[in-house]
């Protein structure tokens, strides 16, 4: 009785995310995550003393910021995942919109109309996208010393390291947000959300 009951329910919920999507975003959170705590170790004096065996994190940290790009690369062999990425990257007017309500701390639904991605994450998108190339390239200049000159090294350790304290803040609050909103969480889990949850938050997408 339970499951028929249960079945209209879950036929109304709306397919947000593919398989495919929910497989990059869960393994890139993964590797962020290796990336953070080991940058935390190798930089914490406490937390450094706490774990040791330093050669290792330091190896642990070199090769997850490599994989880092990967779960991307792969994920573009899905096309929802492509189309995802368009979506990302395009603003319109109404994202516009969006961002001064954000700005005004405006939190009424119809003064933050968005499709299938609101301008906030366009946003953090394209920073954490842009973040991740500018740390790969300057943790192949720290890593590879001796084919770069030292002011290269020092440069780009100054960058890799303010950086990354950025980063760490950004995913905080990136975290905090997603802990607030119990059905965003659920789409990215599970690949559905409830038709009331996107009529409200994303009033543009047609799904």
């Amino acid at each position: 009785m339970s499951l028929r009951l249960d079945a209209p329910s879950d036929a109304a919920r709306l397919p947000r995310f593919s398989r495919a999507e929910r497989w990059v975003h869960r393994t890139t959170a993964a590797l962020m995550g290796v990336c953070v705590v080991t940058a935390a170790c190798l930089y914490v004096p406490q937390l450094a003393e706490l774990v040791g065996r330093r050669e290792l994190v330091v190896r642990v940290h070199e090769w997850a910021g490599l994989a880092l790009p990967v779960p991307v690369l792969v994920g573009l062999a899905s096309r929802a995942f492509r189309r995802d990425l368009r979506f990302l990257n395009r603003f319109g007017p109404h994202d516009r919109v969006w961002l001064r309500a954000a700005l005004r701390r405006d939190r009424r639904p119809a003064s933050r109309p968005a499709g299938k991605f609101n301008a906030g994450q366009k946003v953090y998108a394209a920073w954490i996208a842009g973040a991740t190339l500018v740390m790969l390239g300057t943790g192949l200049l720290m890593w590879f010393t001796h084919l770069t000159p030292l002011v290269w090294r020092t440069s780009a350790t100054f960058v890799h390291d303010w950086l990354a304290l950025t980063i760490g803040i950004v995913l905080a609050g990136h975290i905090g947000m997603a802990l607030a909103d119990p059905e965003a969480r659920r789409g990215l889990r599970t690949g559905k959300v409830s038709r009331e949850w996107a009529e409200q938050e994303h009033p543009l997408w047609r799904p």
